[in-house]
């Protein structure tokens, strides 16, 4: 694999967030796009002016991708997201294995403790 690309209004914001985030470097920067190199993996971030946020869970533009990353204490890595510039989704199928936020551009991520099966979709959920 070579990278994920994320499209936003801000590459450069929006590398900076995955950079802190993953402990990692941007090695490619220009006014279009902004590359983080971390784990052995990159994510670019693309300028694309017609960017609109998801609205996900509700509303009419869907996501398009999220990551999960494994973490080893989940209020912990909330908390230096949300420092960091990323929100708290309104959607928590599964608060106490996965934490579900969203990135300076509106992007779904989620914080997962490691287990066999990483996805909060597919975990019964305590309000159910």
């Amino acid at each position: 694999m070579g990278s994920i690309t994320l499209d936003c209004n801000d590459p450069q914001r929006l590398a900076e967030f995955w950079r802190n985030m993953l402990g990692g470097k941007i090695t490619h920067s220009t006014e279009k796009f902004a590359t983080v190199s971390a784990g052995g993996g990159q994510i670019t971030a693309i300028r694309i002016d017609e960017h609109r946020p998801s609205t996900w869970p509700t509303g009419a533009i869907p996501k398009q991708i999220h990551l999960d990353l494994v973490v080893d204490d989940l209020d912990i890595a909330q908390e230096q997201a949300v420092s960091l510039g990323a929100q708290l989704g309104r959607r928590q199928n599964a608060p106490e294995r996965c934490r579900v936020l969203l990135d300076p551009a509106g992007h779904p991520f989620c914080l997962c403790l490691a287990g066999p099966n990483l996805s909060p979709w597919s975990m019964p959920s305590e309000a159910g």
